[in-house]
């Protein structure tokens, strides 16, 4: 028996960033290309190139940008501030982890 707790960020009512859309930016920075991001996600890549449209409209920086060249030169790469919220992210994301951890173990604890 583990806890699991969702959270997201909320950028508006209708976007919302969480553990899906960093694991999105991850692959994306791990494969350089949002096609292969979106393929191993199982997203469709139009439907990934939208919602990092509606993304960056809403926090008001560029989270990607496309390098260009072929092969493996080019493709996308996240921008240092997307790398830097994307920290920011995983940060607060693991202190949340370590406290609910520590509550789940007091509250259950045999």
């Amino acid at each position: 028996m583990k806890p699991k707790v969702k959270v997201w960020v909320a950028f508006s009512d209708d976007l919302k960033f969480g553990e899906g859309r960093a694991r999105l930016l991850e692959l994306i920075d791990t494969h350089g290309s949002l096609q292969q991001a979106a393929k191993e996600f199982e997203m469709s890549y139009r439907y990934a190139w939208g919602y990092l449209g509606q993304l960056e409209r809403a926090a008001g920086f560029k989270f990607v940008q496309r390098v260009p060249g072929g092969g493996r030169h080019g493709g996308m790469r996240l921008t240092p501030e997307g790398k830097r919220f994307l920290a920011r992210y995983r940060k607060f994301r693991d202190g949340l982890d370590r406290a609910v951890k520590s509550n789940f173990d007091r509250a259950f604890r045999r």
